[in-house]
């Protein structure tokens, strides 16, 4: 039975290993700059890995800012148009629209109001974090039991306090799943604005790699993106089980049950 978690791991490796074998035989076979293997691309993350850390730097700060804006903004909103069932239901469509409208498609709109410095990629990247968080905010906050509302009118509570008391604890599952999605929306959003309107970032470090056709050099900052925003969102997810440990022990029940 110990042996289960060694044996599962393994096997996951397999797909991965293959694929970066015939990677690395595809590239000795192109032997072109162009067209670089895992080697190099480990090769140039050992010698470029001061200046990817210190562009990265500036691409979480904008991440963590347009996050934090949109967090602060889009669930109390989500959480009034769900308990507001009119306004929510006029409101509903327009948020449908925004979201199947692509984060880089408003950039212009943005440099037209907040220009081309770091307050708009802000803009930008609250805009992408926000949708996931009023989508499942507002979800969350409609479909709260009919009952609930009984229990607030015996308590006498107001608007206000049936929000705090029972709405938002009632939508925190979905509102964790939305806070997990923005959080992956803020770096992957980030990093598309920075390479069209930055000076600076981990976005900015690919595209001048690529113009100046080192391949092996994009790839690594690539490598540490995806590396990074793989620990970001474990982490999350873990933060995510300790505050809710009620909500997964409850599902556990029912399951085993």
């Amino acid at each position: 039975m110990k042996r289960a978690p060694f044996n599962e791991t393994m096997s996951g490796l397999i797909v991965p290993i293959a694929i970066l074998l015939a990677w690395q035989a595809l590239a000795w076979r192109a032997a072109t700059p162009l067209f670089p293997g895992p080697w190099q691309v480990a090769v140039s993350i050992w010698k470029l890995y001061p200046q990817i850390f210190g562009q990265i730097g500036y691409t979480l700060m904008r991440a963590a800012i347009g996050f934090l804006v949109a967090a602060a903004l889009m669930i109390p909103l989500g959480i009034l148009l769900g308990r507001l069932k009119t306004v929510g239901a006029i409101v509903e469509p327009i948020m449908d629209m925004l979201a199947t409208l692509p984060p880089p498609a408003v950039v212009p709109i943005v440099m037209l109001f907040a220009g081309t410095g770091d307050m708009a990629k802000i803009v930008v990247i609250a805009y992408a974090a926000a949708v996931p968080l009023i989508m499942n905010t507002y979800e969350a906050s409609k479909g709260v039991h009919p009952m609930t509302n009984l229990v607030a009118r015996s308590l006498r509570l107001s608007r206000l306090e049936t929000m705090l008391h029972i709405d938002l604890p009632s939508s925190l599952p979905m509102i964790a799943t939305g806070l997990r999605l923005a959080v992956a929306s803020a770096l992957l959003v980030s990093v598309t604005a920075e390479m069209l309107l930055a000076t600076n970032g981990i976005g900015v470090f690919i595209q001048r790699q690529q113009e100046n056709f080192q391949i092996a050099g994009g790839l690594a900052a690539i490598a540490f993106i995806s590396v990074l925003g793989l620990i970001i969102n474990n982490l999350v997810f873990q933060l995510e089980k300790r505050w809710l440990f009620w909500h997964y022990r409850a599902s556990e029940t029912h399951n085993n049950g």
